[in-house]
């Protein structure tokens, strides 16, 4: 099933694939503005649950009706709505990135809503982000073409474009990422400057999933504070990929990610 969800801001796509018993997964896609096209291998999962996709708004199919004041406030006023729209009363919460903000701040204010929280490669400090990623752009040297090149080829995605990757590139929203966040990852220029819940991630206390790539934007520090931070948050790292191990390694990320459901269901 799919279709738009119609409101004054705009209109925001959604897909909802499968119709088993178990309880739905949101997927949360990263940018802001990259759409859900990176993450279409998630739909394999709807042979047991529905899993919804989304285009956040500004990005692929989703269109602003009118001048939008870019903030966190709008995409989590968007996420509310779809799920009201749909009748999503619990479900599972998985965010990549930017997506993994957004779940962050929506389990902090609706985590009783929530059966379990999934971070794929994201943060609970753009500060710590922008930096981090500031040490790993100084690893490298050329032009700031070539440096941002190789800078993507090691820490986003590694190895050749797919069509997933082909698709995101060709729909994905420039003027949302700058506004949101800014010029690239270790510039932050936009409303995300100053963004940090690393001390509220101890009001968390849902059973909580972390996922990055070895190589990823992501690094082990990031990742530390999530799971110092959130009470009893368990990480799973691939060895083989960077911030788009769903791409990288796509089987043991669905496996890992099906398993996680199950052990939470089962609880």
């Amino acid at each position: 099933m799919e279709g738009y969800l119609e409101r004054p801001i705009g209109r925001t796509w959604y897909r909802v694939s499968g119709n088993g018993g178990r309880t739905p997964l949101i997927a949360l896609h990263g940018g802001p503005g990259s759409t859900h096209n990176y993450f279409a291998r998630l739909e394999r999962l709807a042979d047991e649950r529905p899993v919804m996709l989304y285009d956040q708004l500004g990005c692929g199919r989703s269109e602003p009706a009118q001048e939008v004041d870019w903030s966190v406030a709008v995409f989590l006023d968007e996420l509310d709505a779809l799920r009201a729209h749909l009748g999503l009363e619990r479900v599972h919460l998985l965010g990549t990135s930017w997506g993994g903000m957004l779940a962050l701040e929506h389990a902090l204010a609706r985590q009783d809503s929530l059966a379990s929280l999934i971070l794929s490669s994201t943060l609970a400090s753009a500060a710590e982000w922008a930096a981090e990623a500031r040490r790993l752009r100084d690893e490298l040297a050329g032009s700031d073409a070539e440096v941002q090149a190789e800078f993507d080829a090691r820490h986003f995605h590694r190895g050749d474009d797919c069509l997933e990757l082909v698709r995101m590139r060709a729909e994905r929203a420039p003027d949302v990422y700058q506004a949101m966040w800014g010029p690239n990852e270790w510039t932050i220029t936009g409303a995300l400057d100053g963004w940090d819940v690393r001390a509220r991630l101890s009001e968390l206390k849902l059973p909580t999933l972390v996922l990055r790539g070895a190589h990823d934007l992501s690094t082990p520090a990031i990742a530390k504070t999530l799971l110092d931070g959130i009470p009893h948050a368990r990480e799973v790292v691939f060895d083989e990929s960077s911030h788009t191990p769903v791409l990288e390694e796509t089987e043991r990320y669905l496996a890992t990610v099906r398993a996680f459901l199950y052990y939470v269901e089962a609880r």
